[in-house]
């Protein structure tokens, strides 16, 4: 079991979190809503940020990076429809507060950073909390994990100019991929299944997310 710290002082306001963000704006994945309320999320952010940690708003992370605002983590999260027997790809581990809450939802759970220090950030806070069952890696997301593939769920949360080729091969048959396409500025979040090998794909809402950088993805500055 994770070794979420005892008497925690933010468990209020994390509860305030999920009852007014996510269950009044819609939310309804009964294990999506108890992970929110179990996972700390201002351990996953700088100390200065803490106070701000359970607003509906994303926070900087560094290395011009965010995590993103708790509903539309919970809005992906419910979309994959997560069971707990599956192994999930994210691209993208930020500080490791998403793959914290993936390792709530699922057997098994893949996490790539191209940031070093990032990288470093989420393998360290992903183990003091005691998630066991994540793999954090350093490498281009954008190519996916063939080696440890196939995935039934991929959750990308930075923004691509279109659906990564490599990791819809990535996919299981009647898997589920979620990820925001379009430009730098403005996307589209879509929910990507496979079904006979092709790609199906549901329009979501517009949102806009920091860019996937990678081979795949937007080119780095």
């Amino acid at each position: 079991m994770p070794n979420l710290p005892e008497n925690d002082a933010f468990e209020a306001k994390r509860f305030a979190m999920v009852a007014a963000q996510l269950r009044r704006r819609g939310i309804r994945d009964e294990r999506v809503l108890r992970a929110m309320e179990k996972v700390p999320r201002h351990l996953f952010v700088s100390y200065q940020q803490q106070a701000s940690a359970y607003d509906d708003n994303p926070l900087p992370i560094g290395e011009g990076q965010t995590v993103s605002q708790p509903f539309i983590v919970a809005y992906m999260l419910e979309a994959l429809q997560i069971a707990p027997e599956n192994r999930v790809l994210e691209i993208g581990s930020g500080t490791g507060y998403q793959a914290a809450l993936l390792a709530e939802l699922a057997r098994e759970v893949f996490t790539i950073e191209r940031v070093p220090t990032l990288y470093e950030s989420a393998r360290e806070n992903l183990q003091r909390l005691g998630y066991s069952n994540v793999e954090v890696m350093l490498g281009d997301g954008t190519r996916g994990l063939p080696e440890k593939s196939p995935f039934d769920r991929i959750i990308v949360p930075a923004a691509a100019p279109d659906v990564p080729s490599s990791l819809f091969e990535q996919l299981v048959e009647g898997g589920r991929m979620i990820l925001p396409v379009g430009t730098p500025e403005m996307q589209e979040l879509l929910l990507v299944g496979k079904l006979n090998g092709l790609p199906t794909t549901q329009q979501l809402e517009g949102c806009r997310f920091v860019p996937l950088v990678g081979e795949q993805g937007f080119r780095p500055h």
